[in-house]
């Protein structure tokens, strides 16, 4: 496999280029003379000559890592209100117990009796004075958002969340719409044999019995799995992978029968059958006739299909899609219940992007297909516009630029780099779950902040005035500087502590959420739902072959 170095036109050649690094999507795409290629993407098979349009730098490619750059240089730091109040909060203490000390010294021998004071208003003034600097220390102030960030994010951590930074939970717990690429994130991002269709009107009792021109679906996998063996092509891969998932027997192709065409498919000869793997037209062209075509049920027409000839008949039909995520319609309700707009972006075509919408229920005013990168940029811009706080939630190259744009960008763990590395939150574990877990965890965290926050001005509003002496003329009660300094340690550990706690409370809601394990377990497993409801179809040409 080669990568195309440059941007251009096939001038010479036939070869399948997988384009999934730069427009998302999993299937690769035949190139004949005429066809654009795009660096950066990967050539699977057969060879071109290609007439370089745009060199180096100036490639697709280049213009998505501009993009990135571009959508990065704007975005602003995080202004935390804790910071600022603590700023001046410290001036203005000093300013009280300067002010406290003058009101004591000029006026604490006309209030109290020289009894308290022991006849030195000035020792009395600089003990209150003192007492104002100590208990209002402002540690739980300062400590009330980083404590709880700290914890928040060593959290996520031990969940599979990569947070790059505190203020990642701040802005995740605003979130108020979500936008999600389709291929490899609402979906696993590589194709997966869901049915095998062969003729109606067989004994399925022994899958292993077949006529001359009747084969079962377990023979058709298998015959189908020895040729594709040979490829690197994605659908051979997905072919092999769905006849290991249910056992076939793995048998070899004659040496020297395999025949590869780009575009087209593979055929080679396995125990003494010619058998075809590809396109109608090609299995036609290795002796299929005319008179055996299938037809699959109505739910098959939004698959991608490839024929399996077996000498000079159509043995079966391999249908095959990118599986949406186990996942994925549990998030997409979450969010919804939550009140969060939910967008699906893709590089598809309309009819595939809305088949795969209303499988994890996102309405269709809502899709958006046949986009390239820097209109995912533009659409999650006219959502910030619109006063939004957007998270972009995606995997490729060719969605960095809008990660990179959205407020929160989110990651799959199994993406590619790019995108890893421009977003701000990353899905280590590779399950669209985790988003939920990562939006819980922002609005607890930011929920702790704000107790944090509470307390420690309650506190010093309590305090302060009782370390001023306002008590004093009427209870005779004074805080030493020694009891102050008591109370201020005292009123940082109860920030630290609940901030500590967030761990608990955090594990109590993923319990609640998913059971008795507080981390949920994803597995993902090849679909094999051909192996369980064997009895597929009528003879007749499917109305769409992709």
């Amino acid at each position: 496999m080669d990568r195309v170095p440059a941007d251009g036109i096939v001038r010479a050649g036939r070869s399948t280029i997988d384009e999934s690094s730069f427009t998302g999507e999993p299937m690769p795409v035949t190139k004949e003379p005429g066809s654009q290629v795009a660096a950066g993407s990967i050539n699977l098979n057969g060879t071109l000559t290609i007439e370089v349009r745009r060199p180096g730098g100036e490639t697709a490619m280049g213009d998505i890592f501009r993009l990135v750059e571009e959508a990065q240089s704007r975005e602003a730091p995080v202004q935390r209100l804790a910071d600022k109040v603590a700023g001046h909060f410290t001036y203005g203490v000093m300013a009280l117990s300067v002010a406290t000390f003058m009101f004591w010294n000029l006026f604490g021998a006309q209030i109290i009796p020289a009894s308290i004071y022991q006849g030195s208003a000035v020792s009395l003034a600089l003990q209150l004075s003192c007492s104002v600097l100590v208990v209002a220390c402002p540690c739980a102030l300062g400590l009330a958002t980083p404590t709880a960030m700290l914890v928040g994010t060593s959290l996520g951590a031990t969940r599979g969340l990569l947070l790059r930074g505190g203020n990642i939970l701040e802005k995740f717990s605003m979130v108020n719409a979500v936008v999600f690429d389709k291929t490899g994130t609402l979906t696993i991002g590589r194709p997966v044999v869901t049915e095998v269709v062969t003729p109606s009107g067989m004994d399925h009792s022994d899958s292993r019995q077949h006529s001359d021109n009747i084969w079962s679906e377990d023979e058709v996998l298998k015959l189908a799995a020895a040729v594709e063996s040979n490829t690197i092509h994605p659908v051979g891969k997905a072919i092999v992978e769905a006849a290991q998932a249910v056992k076939c027997p793995n048998i070899k192709v004659v040496d020297g029968t395999f025949v590869e065409e780009p575009g087209s498919g593979a055929v080679a000869v396995v125990d003494n059958k010619t058998v075809s793997v590809g396109t109608l037209e090609w299995v036609r062209r290795h002796g299929v006739g005319d008179s055996l075509v299938l037809e699959a049920d109505e739910e098959l027409k939004n698959k991608s299909v490839v024929y399996v000839g077996v000498n000079n008949a159509l043995a079966g039909l391999i249908y095959f899609e990118d599986q949406v995520r186990e996942d994925a319609r549990h998030v997409v309700d979450s969010l919804h219940r939550q009140g969060i707009s939910v967008y699906m972006l893709s590089g598809d075509k309309r009819g595939t992007a809305e088949y795969v919408a209303s499988i994890v229920g996102i309405p269709k005013d809502k899709v958006i297909s046949e986009v390239k990168p820097d209109e995912k940029r533009n659409f999650v811009g006219q959502l910030q516009k619109n006063q939004n706080v957007v998270a972009m939630v995606g995997d490729g190259i060719n969605d960095a630029a809008a990660l990179a744009s959205a407020h929160i960008g989110v990651g799959m763990g199994g993406g590619v780099g790019a995108a890893s590395e421009v977003s701000s939150i990353v899905l280590m574990g590779n399950r669209l779950s985790q988003l939920l877990d990562a939006l819980a965890l922002s609005r607890l965290t930011m929920k702790t902040v704000k107790q944090n926050l509470w307390w420690a001005f309650a506190y010093n509003l309590v305090g302060i005035p009782i370390a001023a002496g306002t008590l004093l003329p009427f209870t005779g009660t004074m805080l030493t500087p020694s009891i102050a300094g008591a109370l201020m340690g005292l009123s940082s550990i109860g920030v630290v502590s609940n901030s500590l706690l967030l761990r608990f409370r955090f594990s109590l809601e993923q319990q609640q959420a998913y059971g008795s394990s507080a981390q949920p377990v994803t597995t993902i497993e090849i679909t094999t739902d051909f192996a369980e409801d064997r009895s597929k179809g009528n003879l007749k040409k499917p109305d769409s072959i992709t």
